[in-house]
């Protein structure tokens, strides 16, 4: 299972990506992930642009989103909702087409306990739109999320470890049974 993760969080010792890393550490054995660090090099979107003459760094970026057999999108709250940056990023796949039908796992963070709930509903509305197939099992929210964190990155809760194995067991199942034509 291919698995390309990517973080909405800008900030390098950002807690949310430190997740991501820690969530990527628990895929299950013979998975492999790539982490797509590229989100500001993407132009503002621009729906005028045609898909096939897209920029080189967008076509960068949706290069691995097709590549991939399930995308986790791991994502901080501001302002009750995703980071711009990570909504500019899905823009640029709409007419493009590469999260259509294939499944993608949600993981957001927060210091508060909800966990970054609002940021992981708008997330899910966008998207759904875009016709992804979201894996409802894989959609966690982890709130106090610093104390769930070792100073070394490591997960430190147990419960939080199983809901993430949890998670990719889910995501592993939806990448089995997804239409070959995705």
């Amino acid at each position: 299972m291919r698995i390309l993760a990517v973080s909405g969080s800008l900030r390098p010792e950002s807690t949310v990506t430190t997740l991501m890393h820690a969530a990527l550490g628990l895929l299950p054995p013979g998975s492999e992930a790539t982490v797509h660090t590229a989100l500001t090099a993407l132009p503002y979107f621009d729906p005028g642009v045609d898909p096939d003459d897209a920029p080189a760094s967008v076509r960068a970026w949706r290069g691995p989103v097709a590549a991939a057999d399930a995308v986790l999108i791991a994502s901080p709250e501001y302002a009750h909702g995703m980071p711009g940056v990570l909504k500019n990023a899905l823009e640029w796949l709409v007419g493009s087409g590469e999260l259509v039908g294939k499944p993608v796992a949600l993981l957001t963070a927060s210091p508060h306990p909800a966990g970054g709930d609002r940021a992981r509903a708008w997330l899910t509305e966008t998207l759904t739109v875009m016709s992804a197939a979201l894996v409802p099992e894989a959609s966690l929210g982890v709130g106090m999320v610093r104390s769930r964190l070792g100073p070394d990155g490591a997960l430190t809760d147990p419960a939080t470890a199983a809901a993430l194995r949890g998670a990719w067991a889910a995501v592993e199942r939806a990448v089995r049974t997804a239409p070959a034509d995705r």
